[in-house]
Protein backbone atom coordinates (compact mmCIF):
# COMPACT_ATOMS: atom_id res chain seq x y z
CA UNK A 1 0.00 0.00 0.00
CA UNK A 2 1.37 3.41 -0.95
CA UNK A 3 0.68 6.26 1.41
CA UNK A 4 0.17 9.52 -0.46
CA UNK A 5 1.69 12.75 0.67
CA UNK A 6 -0.09 15.18 2.96
CA UNK A 7 -2.80 17.01 1.10
CA UNK A 8 -3.57 14.02 -1.16
CA UNK A 9 -6.37 11.54 -0.62
CA UNK A 10 -5.31 8.07 0.33
CA UNK A 11 -5.52 5.34 2.94
CA UNK A 12 -3.04 5.84 5.80
CA UNK A 13 -0.51 3.10 6.47
CA UNK A 14 -1.31 0.77 9.41
CA UNK A 15 1.57 2.07 11.53
CA UNK A 16 0.31 5.64 11.13
CA UNK A 17 -3.17 4.52 12.12
CA UNK A 18 -1.86 2.88 15.29
CA UNK A 19 0.13 5.98 16.19
CA UNK A 20 -2.88 8.22 15.56
CA UNK A 21 -5.08 5.96 17.68
CA UNK A 22 -2.64 6.23 20.61
CA UNK A 23 -2.56 9.99 20.24
CA UNK A 24 -6.36 10.15 20.21
CA UNK A 25 -6.50 8.15 23.45
CA UNK A 26 -3.91 10.44 25.01
CA UNK A 27 -5.86 13.51 23.89
CA UNK A 28 -9.03 12.20 25.49
CA UNK A 29 -7.23 11.35 28.73
CA UNK A 30 -5.07 14.46 29.08
CA UNK A 31 -6.93 17.39 27.55
CA UNK A 32 -7.18 20.83 29.16
CA UNK A 33 -9.70 23.62 28.87
CA UNK A 34 -7.80 26.88 29.50
CA UNK A 35 -11.06 28.73 30.11
CA UNK A 36 -11.64 26.51 33.14
CA UNK A 37 -8.14 25.38 34.15
CA UNK A 38 -6.66 28.89 34.40
CA UNK A 39 -7.86 31.46 36.90
CA UNK A 40 -8.01 34.47 34.60
CA UNK A 41 -9.32 36.70 37.38
CA UNK A 42 -6.19 36.26 39.53
CA UNK A 43 -4.03 39.40 39.65
CA UNK A 44 -0.56 39.36 38.16
CA UNK A 45 2.33 39.13 40.61
CA UNK A 46 4.05 42.48 40.92
CA UNK A 47 7.67 42.54 39.71
CA UNK A 48 7.61 38.92 38.51
CA UNK A 49 9.03 38.62 34.96
CA UNK A 50 7.12 36.96 32.13
CA UNK A 51 10.22 35.27 30.67
CA UNK A 52 13.61 34.39 32.06
CA UNK A 53 15.84 37.47 32.08
CA UNK A 54 18.67 35.35 30.66
CA UNK A 55 16.58 34.71 27.54
CA UNK A 56 16.05 38.38 26.68
CA UNK A 57 17.46 39.33 23.29
CA UNK A 58 19.45 42.11 24.98
CA UNK A 59 20.78 40.13 27.93
CA UNK A 60 24.56 40.43 28.12
CA UNK A 61 24.74 43.67 26.15
CA UNK A 62 25.75 47.13 27.37
CA UNK A 63 22.14 48.23 26.88
CA UNK A 64 20.94 45.55 29.31
CA UNK A 65 23.49 46.64 31.88
CA UNK A 66 22.20 50.22 31.67
CA UNK A 67 18.52 49.35 32.05
CA UNK A 68 16.80 49.86 35.38
CA UNK A 69 15.09 46.87 36.99
CA UNK A 70 11.69 48.25 35.99
CA UNK A 71 12.84 48.73 32.39
CA UNK A 72 14.06 45.14 32.31
CA UNK A 73 10.70 43.89 33.58
CA UNK A 74 8.91 45.95 30.94
CA UNK A 75 11.13 44.57 28.17
CA UNK A 76 10.64 40.99 29.36
CA UNK A 77 6.87 41.48 29.36
CA UNK A 78 6.90 42.76 25.79
CA UNK A 79 9.35 40.11 24.54
CA UNK A 80 7.21 37.42 26.15
CA UNK A 81 4.15 38.79 24.36
CA UNK A 82 6.07 38.89 21.07
CA UNK A 83 7.08 35.22 21.27
CA UNK A 84 3.56 34.22 22.30
CA UNK A 85 1.91 36.20 19.50
CA UNK A 86 4.23 34.58 16.95
CA UNK A 87 3.27 31.22 18.44
CA UNK A 88 -0.39 32.15 17.97
CA UNK A 89 0.29 33.11 14.35
CA UNK A 90 1.89 29.76 13.72
CA UNK A 91 -0.97 27.90 15.43
CA UNK A 92 -3.29 29.53 12.89
CA UNK A 93 -1.12 28.33 10.00
CA UNK A 94 -0.95 24.82 11.46
CA UNK A 95 -4.73 24.68 11.83
CA UNK A 96 -5.06 25.40 8.12
CA UNK A 97 -2.49 22.73 7.19
CA UNK A 98 -4.23 20.16 9.38
CA UNK A 99 -7.57 21.12 7.86
CA UNK A 100 -6.10 20.45 4.41
CA UNK A 101 -5.03 16.97 5.53
CA UNK A 102 -8.48 16.31 6.95
CA UNK A 103 -10.23 17.68 3.86
CA UNK A 104 -8.29 15.41 1.50
CA UNK A 105 -8.29 12.32 3.75
CA UNK A 106 -10.68 9.64 4.91
CA UNK A 107 -12.66 10.95 7.90
CA UNK A 108 -13.09 7.41 9.21
CA UNK A 109 -9.30 7.01 9.54
CA UNK A 110 -7.61 7.51 12.89
CA UNK A 111 -5.10 9.86 11.24
CA UNK A 112 -7.78 12.31 10.07
CA UNK A 113 -9.66 12.04 13.35
CA UNK A 114 -6.46 12.91 15.19
CA UNK A 115 -6.04 15.88 12.84
CA UNK A 116 -9.52 17.02 13.95
CA UNK A 117 -8.51 16.58 17.60
CA UNK A 118 -5.30 18.55 17.12
CA UNK A 119 -7.18 21.35 15.36
CA UNK A 120 -9.46 21.60 18.41
CA UNK A 121 -6.45 21.79 20.74
CA UNK A 122 -4.71 24.38 18.59
CA UNK A 123 -7.86 26.51 18.62
CA UNK A 124 -7.88 26.39 22.42
CA UNK A 125 -4.17 27.24 22.51
CA UNK A 126 -4.74 30.24 20.24
CA UNK A 127 -7.49 31.53 22.52
CA UNK A 128 -5.28 30.90 25.57
CA UNK A 129 -2.38 32.84 24.04
CA UNK A 130 -4.69 35.70 23.04
CA UNK A 131 -6.17 35.95 26.54
CA UNK A 132 -2.70 35.85 28.09
CA UNK A 133 -1.45 38.72 25.91
CA UNK A 134 -4.60 40.65 26.76
CA UNK A 135 -3.98 40.03 30.47
CA UNK A 136 -0.39 41.24 30.06
CA UNK A 137 -1.72 44.57 28.77
CA UNK A 138 0.67 44.76 25.82
CA UNK A 139 0.28 44.53 22.01
CA UNK A 140 -0.03 41.24 20.17
CA UNK A 141 3.04 42.02 18.11
CA UNK A 142 2.94 39.11 15.70
CA UNK A 143 5.06 39.03 12.56
CA UNK A 144 5.77 41.78 10.04
CA UNK A 145 3.48 42.32 7.06
CA UNK A 146 5.73 40.52 4.58
CA UNK A 147 5.92 37.39 6.74
CA UNK A 148 2.19 37.59 7.42
CA UNK A 149 1.54 37.50 3.66
CA UNK A 150 3.82 34.48 3.30
CA UNK A 151 1.85 32.79 6.08
CA UNK A 152 -1.29 33.07 4.00
CA UNK A 153 0.13 30.96 1.17
CA UNK A 154 2.26 28.44 3.09
CA UNK A 155 -0.63 26.01 3.84
CA UNK A 156 -1.51 25.93 0.14
CA UNK A 157 2.01 25.65 -1.31
CA UNK A 158 3.82 23.47 1.24
CA UNK A 159 4.16 19.80 0.34
CA UNK A 160 5.81 16.71 1.79
CA UNK A 161 8.61 17.25 4.28
CA UNK A 162 8.17 21.04 4.08
CA UNK A 163 4.82 20.88 5.90
CA UNK A 164 6.20 18.90 8.81
CA UNK A 165 9.57 20.64 8.97
CA UNK A 166 7.74 23.98 9.19
CA UNK A 167 5.47 22.53 11.87
CA UNK A 168 8.41 21.34 13.96
CA UNK A 169 10.29 24.63 13.58
CA UNK A 170 7.22 26.53 14.72
CA UNK A 171 6.48 24.17 17.61
CA UNK A 172 9.76 22.87 19.00
CA UNK A 173 11.66 26.16 19.33
CA UNK A 174 9.03 27.84 21.55
CA UNK A 175 8.41 24.49 23.28
CA UNK A 176 11.97 24.30 24.59
CA UNK A 177 11.81 27.85 25.91
CA UNK A 178 8.49 27.10 27.58
CA UNK A 179 9.74 23.91 29.23
CA UNK A 180 12.53 25.89 30.84
CA UNK A 181 10.16 28.59 32.08
CA UNK A 182 7.75 26.14 33.73
CA UNK A 183 10.47 25.18 36.20
CA UNK A 184 11.47 28.75 37.11
CA UNK A 185 9.71 29.99 40.30
CA UNK A 186 10.73 33.59 39.57
CA UNK A 187 8.28 33.88 36.69
CA UNK A 188 4.66 34.97 36.61
CA UNK A 189 2.37 32.11 37.75
CA UNK A 190 0.04 32.82 34.82
CA UNK A 191 2.89 32.39 32.32
CA UNK A 192 4.04 29.18 33.97
CA UNK A 193 0.52 27.70 33.90
CA UNK A 194 -0.06 28.66 30.27
CA UNK A 195 3.26 27.09 29.33
CA UNK A 196 2.54 23.95 31.35
CA UNK A 197 -0.75 23.36 29.52
CA UNK A 198 0.82 24.07 26.16
CA UNK A 199 3.86 21.82 26.48
CA UNK A 200 1.82 18.86 27.76
CA UNK A 201 -0.51 18.99 24.77
CA UNK A 202 2.16 20.09 22.32
CA UNK A 203 4.15 16.91 23.05
CA UNK A 204 1.48 14.96 21.15
CA UNK A 205 1.54 17.41 18.26
CA UNK A 206 5.32 17.20 17.99
CA UNK A 207 5.20 13.40 18.07
CA UNK A 208 2.63 13.35 15.27
CA UNK A 209 4.66 15.80 13.16
CA UNK A 210 7.86 13.79 13.63
CA UNK A 211 6.13 10.59 12.47
CA UNK A 212 4.76 12.37 9.42
CA UNK A 213 8.14 13.92 8.65
CA UNK A 214 9.86 10.52 8.78
CA UNK A 215 7.26 9.03 6.44
CA UNK A 216 7.51 11.89 3.95
CA UNK A 217 11.32 11.88 4.00
CA UNK A 218 11.40 8.13 3.32
CA UNK A 219 8.99 8.40 0.37
CA UNK A 220 10.23 11.61 -1.26
CA UNK A 221 12.06 11.35 -4.61
CA UNK A 222 15.67 12.46 -4.46
CA UNK A 223 15.28 15.24 -7.03
CA UNK A 224 12.99 17.29 -4.76
CA UNK A 225 15.30 17.28 -1.74
CA UNK A 226 17.42 20.32 -2.78
CA UNK A 227 14.27 22.37 -3.37
CA UNK A 228 12.79 21.36 -0.04
CA UNK A 229 16.06 22.00 1.78
CA UNK A 230 16.02 25.55 0.45
CA UNK A 231 12.40 26.12 1.47
CA UNK A 232 12.93 24.68 4.94
CA UNK A 233 16.03 26.82 5.45
CA UNK A 234 14.06 29.94 4.52
CA UNK A 235 11.30 28.98 6.96
CA UNK A 236 13.89 28.45 9.71
CA UNK A 237 15.23 31.96 9.04
CA UNK A 238 11.74 33.47 9.18
CA UNK A 239 10.87 31.70 12.45
CA UNK A 240 14.08 32.68 14.23
CA UNK A 241 13.99 36.32 13.08
CA UNK A 242 10.28 36.73 13.88
CA UNK A 243 10.28 35.63 17.52
CA UNK A 244 11.24 39.08 18.80
CA UNK A 245 9.43 41.86 16.98
CA UNK A 246 11.73 44.92 17.02
CA UNK A 247 8.78 47.08 18.06
CA UNK A 248 9.16 45.65 21.59
CA UNK A 249 12.13 47.96 22.13
CA UNK A 250 9.88 51.04 21.95
CA UNK A 251 8.43 49.94 25.30
CA UNK A 252 11.64 51.10 27.00
CA UNK A 253 12.31 54.08 24.78
CA UNK A 254 14.77 52.45 22.38
CA UNK A 255 14.89 52.76 18.60
CA UNK A 256 13.56 49.46 17.14
CA UNK A 257 15.80 49.39 14.06
CA UNK A 258 19.06 50.17 15.84
CA UNK A 259 18.33 47.99 18.86
CA UNK A 260 17.43 45.04 16.65
CA UNK A 261 20.86 45.23 15.05
CA UNK A 262 22.44 45.06 18.51
CA UNK A 263 20.24 42.12 19.50
CA UNK A 264 21.08 40.17 16.35
CA UNK A 265 24.80 40.68 16.98
CA UNK A 266 24.43 39.63 20.62
CA UNK A 267 26.30 36.29 21.08
CA UNK A 268 24.10 35.44 24.05
CA UNK A 269 20.90 35.84 21.99
CA UNK A 270 22.39 33.77 19.16
CA UNK A 271 23.32 31.03 21.64
CA UNK A 272 19.75 31.06 23.02
CA UNK A 273 18.34 30.53 19.53
CA UNK A 274 20.72 27.63 18.85
CA UNK A 275 19.88 26.05 22.20
CA UNK A 276 16.14 26.36 21.59
CA UNK A 277 16.48 24.77 18.14
CA UNK A 278 18.84 21.91 19.04
CA UNK A 279 16.21 19.16 18.95
CA UNK A 280 14.47 20.20 15.77
CA UNK A 281 17.80 20.80 13.99
CA UNK A 282 18.90 17.28 14.95
CA UNK A 283 15.62 15.82 13.67
CA UNK A 284 15.84 17.63 10.34
CA UNK A 285 19.51 16.76 9.93
CA UNK A 286 18.69 13.08 10.55
CA UNK A 287 16.44 13.16 7.48
CA UNK A 288 19.06 15.03 5.40
CA UNK A 289 16.96 18.18 5.24
CA UNK A 290 19.76 20.54 6.28
CA UNK A 291 22.48 21.30 3.77
CA UNK A 292 23.03 22.90 0.42
CA UNK A 293 21.26 24.75 -0.98
CA UNK A 294 19.98 26.78 1.94
CA UNK A 295 23.00 26.60 4.23
CA UNK A 296 23.33 30.41 4.18
CA UNK A 297 19.75 30.79 5.45
CA UNK A 298 20.49 28.44 8.34
CA UNK A 299 23.61 30.39 9.27
CA UNK A 300 21.72 33.68 9.12
CA UNK A 301 19.00 32.25 11.34
CA UNK A 302 21.60 31.56 14.08
CA UNK A 303 20.04 28.12 14.55
CA UNK A 304 23.31 26.47 13.51
CA UNK A 305 26.91 27.72 13.62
Amino acid sequence: MTTKTAGEAGTPAPDLERKAERLLRSTAARAYDPDLDIDWSAPLVEDAPFIKPERSSLYGTEIWDRLTEQERLTLLRHEGASVMSVGLWFEEILIRMLAKIAYEGDPTSQRVQYAFAEIAEECRHSTMFARTIQKMGVPAYGVNRHVHRLGRVLPFLARGEVIWAATLLGEEIPDRLQREMVEDPRLQPLMRMVNRIHIMEEARHIGFAREELAREAANAPGWVRPIRRLLIAHIAFIVSRSLINPEVYRSIGLDPKQTRKIALRNPHHQATLRWAAEKVVAALDEHRLIGRPGHAWWKASFLIK
